[in-house]
């Protein structure tokens, strides 16, 4: 945390939770997602679905993360 309270943008910076649909499974655990708005994200799963044995299959409606350094990379943190 900076003097100020809050925190900088290294340490869990705020991040875009979005929806979106699985449109292709890439290799090594990646998944190409198309946002709502029409944008396509590469995305890897959250260590939390990933426990749980939580399938994401082709077609799937998830929620994305999306990563506040890069937009175009996010983490699928649920199954809609």
């Amino acid at each position: 945390m900076d003097s100020d309270g809050e925190r900088s943008a290294g340490s869990g910076a705020q991040v875009a939770g979005l929806t979106g649909t699985v449109t292709e499974q890439l290799p090594s655990a990646l998944y190409r997602v198309r946002l709502e708005q029409g944008a396509f994200v590469t995305a890897h799963i959250a260590d939390r679905i990933e426990r749980n044995f939580v399938r994401i299959l082709v077609g799937d409606r998830v929620r994305i993360e999306l990563s506040p350094t890069d937009v175009t990379r996010g983490r699928i943190v649920g199954r809609l």
